[in-house]
């Protein structure tokens, strides 16, 4: 695929989309400057001492919470968005200007991923920056001049060698979409940081939880309801919405950058495919007119079957092309439902899922593939779409030589006969495999030890006839072992292949989880954000950090007022009574309170208060139950919190 501003030498325009990325790194350190200046360090350093008017300013600007951040999402979405057609103009030759040697590519692919990362830096850092009007104002800017210049190179220049005269205007209407709403972003930020300036809007407060977080803690202290709602085919089979749950930015860009790509991939792929294919029919006509000045015979029965498969091959690669783009778009937002499925499962502690050595990650490759998930995902995904495409090509062609063919040949009796062969051959050795379940289930397990049991035990009968039956069926087991050894051969290739774009998924067998780099990223990227965004604990950080700064921003003056100190709601009588509620209601909870703890690790001469304390628990306990089994009623655990959580 030609890259922006490929076509410079056939359509001159004044503007060269690689010459503007380089120049676009001065306004960016500029950007990047200012914004650094209003932030202010929250540690002094050694300069601050000897540079004492800069007053901790020059901090670090921050492009984007790549862990738990969860707001301007679809922003950080587009802004991903307006960089993909840069990121594929790294693979051009053109980028470089000048020629490298070949030990040095992977330094130059580094460099340049250093200089579009700051080329576009800017419009992460102003959308989160907590300076909004100069950040907005910034915004504005930049990104009305990425627009004028994109959209001038694109509708001066449309034409390129591969897709035609409107190769830039099919490939560059993403990148032009997110710039444009980036830019209507900026205006909204402006007009909402002047709004807050002027006391007409409430500034958002920041804090750890948001509001979907507190949503999903009430639903777990929340008691379940006796009927649940039948849910909906959809929910159930396709995607279950669930409101308390959001997907991070990087999660959301991810997505974004790999459906751009594909769209991209799909569309070079369609034109490079067509153009192949109108080169084998030109060396066709050659061939031809080579059949006509030289009467040869081999090569005149040659032609027809070249131009059937040129026909075929045409019409086969068209047809897998639509499939293998709609299941690469399905698998990204499959993986968007599996990557929610495994947090919520870590969130309730379930690790069955996963292989055991994958149980505790170590902390420092969680935090990597956090860095490498969203460009491995987005590779995953384009390769993915490369080799399931190749795979689904050649089903297509076997499909048609087998089958539809010989019926438009002509040849459909001959063809039926050689396949009712194949199949017969398959039907067998799959009649033979459940004939011999069936002759075991029958006649050498014993009877079922109870008529409500669903199987038989695991347990002979007739052991004698097994051991003959066994001897007989070993020498074709081995006949029917190597077809089986096949099979699981191409069973494996076609389904490792249909699976590569897939990474939450491994391809290697139990055991050798660990050499899919892929699958080992995923599990260290959920682990991570299931530690720094489990809701629970985040809610818990959140009332700690409201608690101590309530406590440090009272009033000294207040012990002088008439006003109570404490909420009456939250008074301790109040607490205590909600303790011993709690603690007759679930007697059980008495050996597990600190002061049963503490005194269990003392000297031994309170062991006859341990043993009185266990005893009463254990009869109140029995009291307890005795009680809910007459009243047919769960036991209930009553958590009190105070009215200002």
């Amino acid at each position: 695929m030609e890259p922006a501003g490929s076509t410079a030498l056939e359509c001159h325009n004044g503007i060269s989309m690689n010459l503007f990325l380089h120049l676009s790194l001065i306004p960016a350190v500029l950007i990047a400057g200012v914004l650094s200046f209003l932030q202010r360090r929250s540690r002094r350093l050694t300069i601050d001492h000897r540079l004492p008017f800069l007053a901790g300013r020059f901090g670090v600007v921050v492009p984007l919470d790549t862990i738990s951040g969860l707001s301007n999402r679809w922003s950080y979405g587009f802004a991903f968005g307006s960089v993909s057609s840069s990121v594929l103009l790294l693979f051009s030759e053109r980028y470089v200007p000048f020629t490298v040697p070949s030990w040095a590519t992977a330094i130059v692919y580094l460099v340049g991923a250093l200089e579009v990362g700051l080329a576009f830096f800017p419009f992460f850092a102003c959308l989160s920056t907590p300076f909004r009007a100069v950040g907005a104002v910034l915004g504005i800017f930049y990104s009305l001049a990425w627009i004028v210049v994109s959209a001038w190179d694109t509708f001066t220049c449309p034409a390129g060698k591969v897709l035609g005269k409107y190769q830039k205007i099919i490939i560059q209407w993403p990148c032009i979409l997110s710039l444009i709403f980036l830019f209507g972003r900026f205006i909204y930020i402006l007009v909402k940081a002047v709004r807050i300036h002027f006391k007409l809007e409430q500034e958002d407060l920041e804090e750890f939880m948001q509001q979907h977080q507190v949503q999903h803690v009430r639903r777990l202290l929340r008691k379940p309801p006796a009927h649940s709602e039948p849910i909906s085919w959809f929910r159930s089979r396709v995607y279950d919405w669930d409101p308390y749950f959001k997907f991070p930015n990087r999660i959301i860009g991810t997505a974004i950058i790999s459906l751009i790509g594909l769209y991209t991939m799909t569309i070079a792929d369609y034109s490079l495919s067509d153009a192949t294919f109108d080169q084998l029919d030109e060396w066709k006509n050659v061939l031809e007119h080579l059949v006509s000045c030289n009467q040869s015979d081999v090569l005149e029965a040659v032609i027809p079957q070249l131009e059937e498969f040129s026909y075929v091959a045409r019409k086969s690669w068209l047809a897998t092309t639509v499939f293998a783009s709609l299941n690469s778009v399905v698998y990204t937002f499959h993986v968007l439902a599996c990557y929610r499925k495994h947090l919520k499962r870590l969130w309730k502690g379930q690790k069955g899922f996963l292989p055991e050595k994958f149980h505790t990650p170590k902390s420092a490759v969680s935090v990597a593939s956090i860095t490498r998930y969203s460009g491995w995902q987005i590779a995953f995904t384009l390769w993915g779409y490369l080799i399931v495409h190749f795979v689904q090509f050649l089903f297509a062609m076997a499909i048609v030589y087998v089958l539809v063919l010989p019926i438009q040949h002509g040849k459909a009796l001959s063809m039926l006969t050689n396949l009712s062969i194949i199949l017969l051959s398959i039907g067998l050795i799959l009649g033979l495999v459940i004939l011999q379940v069936a002759l075991v289930q029958i006649f050498f397990l014993q009877d079922k030890m109870s008529p409500t049991d669903k199987h038989k035990p695991l347990a002979l009968n007739n052991r004698k006839a097994f051991h003959c039956f066994n001897y007989f069926f070993f020498f074709y087991n081995v006949v029917m072992g190597l077809t089986n050894c096949v099979v699981r051969v191409l069973c494996s290739v076609v389904v490792g292949t249909w699976l590569v774009s897939r990474i939450d998924r491994t391809i290697m067998q139990r055991g050798y989880e660990g050499m899919d780099a892929g699958y080992s990223t995923w599990i260290g990227m959920i682990f991570a954000d299931h530690y720094h965004n489990n809701p629970v604990m985040v809610c818990f950080c959140q009332l700690l950090v409201s608690n101590t700064l309530q406590r440090y921003t009272v009033d000294a003056y207040t012990t002088f007022s008439n006003t109570p100190p404490e909420n009456p709601a939250n008074s301790k009588a109040r607490r205590r009574w909600a303790l011993l509620y709690t603690l007759l209601r679930n007697p059980h909870l008495i050996l597990l309170r600190k002061q049963h703890l503490s005194s269990s690790s003392s000297p031994p001469q309170s062991s006859s208060s341990q043993s009185d304390t266990a005893l009463q628990a254990f009869v109140m306990a029995s009291q307890t139950h005795n009680h809910q089994a007459v009243l047919q009623s769960p036991p209930e655990i009553t958590v009190t919190l105070a009215e200002d959580c």
